[in-house]
């Protein structure tokens, strides 16, 4: 799932899903009438270990309600194949779900998720487009609990040197990472290259950053096939034929991504935050040396996909009550400040990024803020993996050398077309 986890790691991906037990009448486990008892918290590999103690607040307090956490591979595509086998199973562990932003609507249509009121979150509290991405068909099925942006990492050392401004266009970052990086001994540019959800993420901003979209109306009508997609697509390709974008960089997720960026042999990254607060820590090769601006676009400022996970009750659930309560209790004011301040993940309430405090320890709040608000979800569909799937293999392949961008583009206007039907 894609988490902020790294946001990576899959960023974080952080995928976090709060996972518990079968179906009323199926487990021998004691539950109380109304609805409250034990429940278990499934991860996909907490990278900062700030998960465990942050639930031994919750354990404290709710000795019938305690959670319990496990674990799931760092992969978001390996954790998304677990669960979704889990939960076709039709007797399903989990009690809630900390999903993937982009995975809402697949597990709405699906049945695998209750509905939610409305009235029961502090949904005004939070950055408004985290909302959208807990909604499918008109309805509250999840609550967001950790939000997400893309940045574009650089080295403001170097740029300084050359006199120059972090880029604000694709032209400018192409000029600086064909021109710039090499007088450094640096690769120019990357992102996640390698065929997986985080391609999906990098190839949808490109195509958003030059105006365009992928899919409309929640998955039913297809719109890739357009110049702005063309041209997105095409920015990444040129990289890599060009070779401001190094071909290693096809191999690349968020920590492979990061750590050449934390290493010295990156000017420029697209990375999701955490990648800045790791590559400010002390065994960091640029610590100090670092900035953060929006990803730069066709012509202006690009368009960053909203990365993050939601908390979603499994339709199975044992204890629904407690289910939801945990919830309100992994959203709340004092829990997200500890989202940011043990786990380096954006939390997603409003208020903290405006803090004077959270400000001078994460100096990138504010551009973060910004990206957010201006970002856009992944393509909603009930048939996200699919559509996922799709979107990687036609973007590397271009990227690749092995289609043009605009044979890429046409394929993949037909492939989801097809999808869709």
């Amino acid at each position: 799932m894609r988490w902020i986890r790294a946001a990576g790691r899959g960023l974080l991906v952080i995928a976090v899903i709060l996972s518990g037990y079968a179906a009323s009448g199926t487990r021998s486990d004691t539950a109380r009438g109304d609805g409250r008892g034990p429940l278990t918290l499934a991860t996909a590999g907490d990278l900062t270990g700030y998960l465990g103690p942050l639930l031994e607040g919750w354990n404290r307090t709710h000795p019938g309600e305690k959670v319990t956490l496990v674990e799931l591979p760092d992969s978001a595509d390996e954790t998304h194949a677990q669960m979704t086998t889990d939960l076709r199973s039709g007797d399903s562990r989990f009690d809630v779900l900390n999903i993937d932003v982009a995975w809402t609507s697949e597990f709405a249509a699906a049945g695998w998720i209750s509905p939610l009121r409305r009235d029961g979150f502090p949904l005004k509290s939070f950055l408004p487009p985290v909302v959208d991405t807990a909604t499918y068909d008109g309805k509250l099925y999840a609550v967001p609990y950790v939000t997400n942006a893309g940045l574009l990492l650089y080295r403001k050392d170097v740029l300084a040197k050359e006199g120059i401004e972090p880029p604000r266009t694709w032209a400018e970052l192409e000029r600086a990472a064909r021109t710039v990086a090499p007088k450094y001994g640096l690769d120019g540019y990357a992102g996640q290259f390698l065929p997986y959800e985080g391609l999906t993420v990098n190839a949808a901003e490109a195509v958003y950053s030059a105006g365009g979209t992928i899919l409309g109306d929640e998955g039913e009508r297809v719109t890739v096939n357009s110049a702005a997609a063309r041209e997105g697509i095409g920015f990444l390709a040129r990289g890599v034929r060009e070779g401001w974008i190094p071909k290693k960089a096809l191999t690349y997720k968020e920590e492979e991504s990061r750590q050449a960026f934390q290493d010295g042999r990156l000017l420029f990254l697209r990375n999701w935050p955490y990648a800045y607060v790791s590559a400010s820590g002390e065994k960091s090769e640029v610590a100090g040396k670092i900035g953060a601006v929006p990803l730069p676009g066709s012509d202006g400022p690009g368009t960053s996909v909203l990365g993050g996970s939601n908390l979603a009750v499994s339709s199975h659930a044992r204890h629904p009550d407690s289910a939801a309560r945990l919830l309100a209790y992994l959203t709340g004011e004092k829990v997200q400040r500890q989202v940011l301040t043990r786990g380096a993940l954006p939390p997603v309430r409003a208020a903290l990024y405006q803090d004077p405090g959270l400000i001078r320890r994460f100096p990138y709040l504010p551009t973060l803020r910004a990206s957010v608000l201006a970002a856009a979800p992944r393509p909603k569909s009930p048939r996200y993996d699919q559509v996922s799937l799709a979107v990687q293999a036609a973007v590397h392949d271009a990227m690749a050398g092995h289609q043009t961008p605009e044979a890429a583009v046409r394929r993949l206007a037909r492939e989801l077309a097809a999808i869709s039907r």
